[in-house]
Order: structure tokens, then C-alpha cells, then sequence
């Protein structure tokens, strides 16, 4: 997106709440220590704003975190982000909302994760799944789905092509590492960067590859190499930062390519995790 695309984005969305709080632009002038003819600039694209200048216009507008970030995005700016712990008393209602939306999935195994890739929650199938390869102390262990990838990719029993899954995942994990800027996301990226199976020529083959919300892999299933697909959808608000919303969640699904596999034998009352709903 081009400065000016930007610019002329901000220009509608200061007009917007300018009007929502029916301000004059030389009322909303007085407030910011501005000028009118600047205000009218703004809104008609002849100026861009700087960062300091979209703040303060937030601040003066007491827009909340969501509206303070759109307002940044149009104005070309990244968005600051204010930690959200999913553990949090306020958010028991998305806990329950995530509880059941994982039992629902079963007998599909399936595993939701922040914008980190730590694991929050499973379901009984996720657990049956991967606890006889692994075991069950080795599964309680496992606490982060990337670390869990970056480690199983390297198994032979995986489908050819899981170099360029793990490409995916480090581009993606670079590209949100240049545009934060956040010490964060930027260990995140390094840590995942030295593991043992990632391929040296990782970001020459994700640039040849268009982001894709599954992979495919082949597990050994109930005595036989079966092959899945994992799909990944995202949890996230309306609106342009839809996907910039704390938490940021991710539910990430094992789907049979073959209709007729029966996954039923999954799904057991008894199964105990510490991350079962």
C-alpha cells in the first residue's frame, strides 16, 4: 500500500470520528495545539500524519485500543498491542467459548495456540492421537505447537514437503518480527531459525510459496501410515485488525484425507491432560 493510499485512508478515518464526537476541525484543532488548515489537510490527503501526531490524536478522541489501531494502520503505521493473558478472570466466557468448540471438533485432533504457538487448550482426540507415539509423560511435556512441529518435522514418518512447511512458518514469524519490531517476536523468530531441521535455503523456498492456512502430513495410524491434513483457522475480532487482536488464537485441526478413516475410538471420557477443556 502506497503512502498516499494511506494517507487518504487516515483522512476518512479522522473525519469519521471527528464526526462521532461532532467536532469542528477547528474545535479538534484547539484540542491537538493544531491548526484548522492542518485538520483539513489531513482529512483531504494533502498531509501525512506522523506517528506522535496519530497518538495524541487518539488520546485526545479517547479512542480504545481497536480504534487506536485502526487509525495507526491508515495512517501506515504498525499497531501496538497491548498484552492480553488468555488465563485472565475477564476472559472466562472465551475459555468456555474454546472448550466447547474443541470438544465439538472431536473426534478430530485438534490443539488451540496464541500468537507464540503455545498450546492453550486440546481436545480428548489431539491427546489419543499423539500420545502413543510420544507417550504420555513425553506429551505433557509439549507445551508450544512450533517447537512440537520444528521437532516432529524431522521424523521420516512425515509426507514429503515438510521443509517447506517449516519455510512457511519462519517466513511468517520474520515478516511479523520486521513489522513489530517487538524484542518478543524477534527472539521467537531467532529460536525457531537455529533449530536442527531447518532447511538453510528456508526463506528462498517460502518465497516461492503463497501462505496457505494447512499442510499435510502422514502419521501412523492404527498400525498404518495414514495421511492428514492439518488445517489452521483463526480467532480473531471484526474489522481490519482482525487478526492483530489480543489473545491471538489459532485452532489447528488433523483432517483423515480418507473420508472413511474412523476416528471414533479418539474420543475417551477417561483421557486426562492438563490442557483438556
Amino acid at each position: 500500500m502506497s503512502k498516499s493510499t494511506h494517507s487518504k485512508a487516515f483522512g476518512r478515518f479522522l473525519r469519521f470520528w471527528r464526526g462521532v464526537h461532532t467536532l469542528s476541525q477547528e474545535e479538534l484543532a484547539e484540542r491537538l495545539g493544531s491548526s484548522p488548515r492542518h485538520i483539513s489537510r489531513l482529512e483531504n490527503h494533502a498531509s501525512a500524519p506522523s506517528e506522535a501526531l496519530v497518538e495524541e490524536i487518539a488520546k485526545t478522541l479517547n479512542l480504545g485500543e481497536r480504534d487506536r489501531n485502526h487509525l495507526r494502520i491508515a495512517a501506515g503505521f504498525y499497531v501496538q498491542e497491548t498484552a492480553v493473558d488468555y488465563n485472565d478472570t475477564h476472559l472466562r466466557w472465551l475459555r468456555k467459548a474454546m472448550g466447547l468448540t474443541l470438544k465439538a471438533l472431536n473426534p478430530f485432533p485438534t490443539a488451540l495456540t496464541d500468537s507464540t504457538g503455545k498450546i492453550l487448550m486440546v481436545n480428548q482426540a489431539w491427546v489419543n492421537f499423539y500420545q502413543p507415539r510420544i507417550g504420555a509423560s513425553n506429551l505433557e511435556k509439549v507445551t508450544n505447537l512450533y517447537d512440537f512441529l520444528f521437532t516432529q518435522m524431522g521424523d521420516s514418518t512425515l509426507l514429503t514437503g515438510w521443509e517447506d512447511t517449516l519455510s512457511m512458518i519462519l517466513m511468517a514469524l520474520k515478516q511479523n518480527a520486521m513489522l513489530s519490531n517487538s524484542d518478543r517476536d524477534l527472539t521467537t523468530f531467532e529460536r525457531y531459525l537455529t533449530h536442527k531441521n531447518v532447511p538453510a535455503d528456508w526463506a528462498q523456498r517460502a518465497a516461492k510459496l503463497e501462505p496457505m492456512a494447512s499442510y499435510r502430513l502422514q502419521i501412523n495410524y492404527a498400525g498404518k501410515l495414514q495421511r492428514f491434513y492439518n488445517v489452521s483457522q483463526t480467532v480473531g475480532a471484526l474489522g481490519p485488525a482482525a487478526y492483530l487482536a489480543e489473545p491471538r488464537l489459532t485452532v489447528s485441526t488433523l483432517y483423515p484425507e480418507d473420508e472413511s478413516l474412523d476416528l471414533t475410538d479418539l474420543v475417551d471420557p477417561k483421557t486426562k491432560h492438563p490442557l483438556l477443556p
